[in-house]
Order: C-alpha cells, then structure tokens, then sequence
C-alpha cells in the first residue's frame, strides 16, 4: 500500500460517505477525531447543493461531530463562486431550481434572483434570467421546469450544480440532480455547463482552502464517476468507499481507478493511524 504520512489535506465526499440521509455510518466519531488527533486539514465537499454550510453544521452536531462552517464546499457554493467570476453579480440575474444551498452563496455574493415565469422576450428584454443554476430541490415543480426550459430556451446559460444522477437516502438509491438536467437538457436541447465532481472546479477551489499541493492532498467519495474521476481529473490521490454508490464490481470494468479502496472511514480511521505510527 502506497504510503499515506505525506497526507496533509483531505477532501471528503458526505453522502454515502459520512451519512445515508439522517444516519450516520458507523465510525463517524472517531473519524473526526482522529483527523484532529493528526493534524490533518479537510474540506467537507458535497455535490448535494440543497444545504447551506450553516445547516451542514447542524446536521454533523446532531451525529456529535462539531466542526465549522469554513470546512463545508458544497456545489451550490462552488458554482456562486465560479459565476461571480464569470459575470458581474451586480448586473447579473439568475432563476434557480434549489433551495437555500443553491440560493443564498448567489445571493451573498450580490447575484438578483428571479421568479417563476419571468423570462426575457422582445417585449421585455430586461426581464427574466441571464443564468439558470439547477441543484438539488425536494420542493421541484412544474412551474420551476418550467420557468427554467424558457429561460433556456430564451437564451441563458444552463448551469448544473452537479451531475449526480443518483442519491443514496436513508431509503435507498433515489434520483440526483443529474436525472433534473437530463429532463432540462431534453426539453432544451441545451447540455449544461456542469460545476460539481467529476469536473476539477470544486477540488481545486478545496485545495485553495486547504493550502495545500495535490501530491500531498487526497479525496474520499463513494462514486466512481464523480468522487474518483474528478480526483483524477485534478491530479490527486483517492480512497473510494464502499458505503455508498459504488461497488468493488464496478471498479473491474471502469477505466479509471481510485488509488485506495477501503470499506468505510473506520478502515481509513484505522489506517492512518497506523500509518502515522510508523
């Protein structure tokens, strides 16, 4: 096994990883604290945008881990981020199929939002959005597809917070953001510009975070196509769980790999302390 003592930064996926919806995965404790007891940073970075930092907090509280708000990336940050670069938020609107993980990075950053059925058209071409960001939204509605395929259609830019076309749950597999775009993309013939894993945008917005070089950063997810295929496409190590999406048969037929594969974070718990014991 590939030595883990030069880590100093880890980029961790949350659901399948941490959790299945409420429920913690065993080891969860311990995991953390280990992490603290080594010294090791981390960037908690989640393709689910339903959740704000603030509430991602919370949720890790009441499963009795304590962390700060700092350590949250989630993809509905990641995207205010990278849209506040690529537009001028003061003069920039944009309609939003989310809830306050999608919205509130947009609005703090100074982005206007817009409401159902404001769209641009000859007659008012000051109306409508610019952009339309897509995350996950428990509270979807016709009229919020709607709204979205006419403004698309109308001419703005699509954008996905993620493309994660399924989500583990308490329940079991259910369907992700990637299955709304899908939809969208259909209704449009427009494909989204997508911000979330596997594209490099949210690894390397971590590592600015973490101050630290990829050789000396690893992530850990649970789904090949996302967690793994966005490490490598940033140039950095992983570990791939089995706990979530992913399966030990899946890795057999895929054509790229994790560098680790480990059975939950009691076995990376487990081994990096033994690995920093050496």
């Amino acid at each position: 096994m590939q030595s883990f003592t030069n880590i100093r930064g880890l980029i961790i996926d949350m659901d399948g990883v941490l959790w299945h919806g409420t429920e913690a995965i065993p080891g969860l404790i311990e995991f953390f604290d280990t992490l603290n007891d080594l010294n090791i940073r981390f960037i908690l970075a989640t393709n689910n945008a339903s959740l704000t930092p603030a509430q991602y907090v919370t949720k890790l509280a009441k499963m009795g881990v304590s962390i700060t708000e700092d350590k949250i990336l989630t993809s509905g940050l990641a995207t205010a981020l990278f849209l506040s670069q690529e537009f001028n938020p003061k003069t920039t609107s944009v309609f939003v199929i989310g809830v306050d993980g999608a919205t509130q990075p947009l609005l703090e950053l100074g982005f206007t939002l817009t409401g159902l059925y404001e769209v641009k058209n000859a007659a008012n071409p000051n109306k409508g959005a610019d952009i339309v960001v897509c995350g996950k939204d428990e509270t979807l509605s016709w009229d919020k597809l709607a709204t979205a395929t006419l403004n698309i259609r109308a001419g703005a830019r699509f954008i996905g917070t993620n493309g994660d076309t399924t989500l583990p749950t308490e329940h079991g597999v259910t369907h992700g953001n990637g299955a709304i775009l899908a939809g969208l993309e259909l209704a449009t013939g427009i494909k989204p510009t997508i911000i979330g894993k596997p594209e490099p945008i949210m690894y390397q917005q971590a590592m600015a975070l973490l101050e630290t070089k990829p050789e000396e950063t690893v992530a850990i997810g649970d789904r090949l196509e996302t967690d793994i295929l966005g490490a490598v496409r940033t140039n950095i190590n992983s570990i791939m769980v089995l706990t979530g999406i992913s399966s030990a048969e899946d890795l057999e037929t895929s054509d790229y790999k994790p560098t680790w594969v480990m059975q939950d974070i009691i076995e990376i718990t487990e081994t990096l302390k033994q690995q920093r014991l050496k």
